[in-house]
């Protein structure tokens, strides 16, 4: 982790004035403003290039400042905060009128969470604010796990001064978060992550919904991760069993880029991305593997169907539906 006090307190200046920070989570980098200022979150959208539509999700130090954001903090928010916050759980809830209708896409509720991150911590606690921090990279495509992630995105606008960076190291959990509506009839999984439904379900002593699919960005989307195509590298992407990609090798008439489990019959490619066998240490890989992948000159990438059973069942799930939107065609 290179950035310290210093770096901290120019954060906090350049965010009161209006200049958008990218800053590190226990998840993904995200790209901030100042979740009041209108114009400021405005340029967020813009520099991404992010439908209006698809909401932002709001950082805060914690419950004390969630309530701020929230026109209404029901119990199991609380419940919801106190297991899991700090931690990859975002919460939606009525949004506050001192959250701009831009920072949820036009729509009435807000995604709330707390990131476990000692940086990007001491960076709200010491600006007194939420900020919003969608991924710090273009609209639908890889999010960024490290801060040379960050500076292959926007490498001109941090030139010119737009955008700081603030280095907190690689991300451990490498996947975004759990997002749990508070504002429909019952919780509901609106985005899979790490925290699963069932500990979600444990927390609150009631059942938990998961609403699998997507959503276009026609009208205001229930929550940030909703959209056909996510998460996607830029070369093209697909999915296939471990039976089927020396056919899926060898059908592409040129580089291919293989991301798969280690295993005797693994296939030749022109690069070969192992990734680890556990859910956690492969969600914390993906990103990172899929922009590997993306700067090998590959004209396709073929990605081995990972497990998706086991204890860990709900984290594979997460990382099936990451793949899946990564893999998906492009509207």
């Amino acid at each position: 982790m290179s950035a310290g006090p210093e770096e901290i307190a120019a954060a906090v200046v350049r965010l009161r004035e209006r200049g958008l920070v990218a800053f590190p989570t226990e998840t993904v980098y995200g790209l901030g403003a100042l979740a009041i200022d209108e114009r400021a979150v405005r340029r967020v959208f813009e520099l991404k290039g992010r439908p209006d539509a698809n909401p932002l999700i709001v950082h805060v130090s914690g419950e004390e400042m969630a309530r701020r954001v929230a026109a209404a903090w029901p119990e199991d928010a609380s419940r919801l905060a106190a297991a899991f916050w700090p931690g990859p759980l975002t919460v939606v809830v009525d949004r506050a009128d001192a959250i701009p209708a831009v920072v949820a896409g036009g729509g009435p509720s807000v995604a709330v969470r707390c990131p476990s991150h000692p940086l990007t911590l001491a960076l709200i606690e010491t600006l007194g604010e939420p900020i919003v921090g969608p991924s710090a990279n273009r609209s639908g495509f890889v999010s960024p796990t490290s801060a040379s992630h960050v500076e292959e995105e926007f490498r001109d606008e941090i030139a010119r001064g737009e955008v700081m960076v603030l280095d907190g190291g690689a991300c451990r959990a490498g996947i975004e978060s759990t997002v749990v509506s508070l504002v429909t009839p019952e919780p509901t999984i609106l985005r899979p992550g790490v925290i699963g439904a069932s500990e979600i379900a444990r927390v609150l002593g009631r059942p938990v919904v998961e609403r699998a699919g997507s959503e276009h960005a026609a009208a205001p989307m229930s929550s940030p991760g909703r959209m056909a195509s996510h998460y996607a590298p830029r070369t093209r992407a697909i999915l296939a069993d471990r039976r089927e990609l020396p056919r899926a090798i060898t059908a592409a008439e040129g580089p291919v880029a293989l991301i798969a489990l280690a295993g005797p019959a693994l296939p030749a490619a022109h690069r070969v991305i192992q990734m680890p066998a556990d859910a956690i240490g492969y969600a914390s890989s993906l990103y990172r593997a899929l922009r590997d992948a993306d700067a090998s000159h590959a004209i396709l990438i073929v990605i081995e169907k990972p497990p998706s059973g086991g204890p860990d069942a709900e984290i594979w799930r997460a990382i099936h539906d990451r793949l899946s939107r990564a893999t998906a065609p492009r509207g």
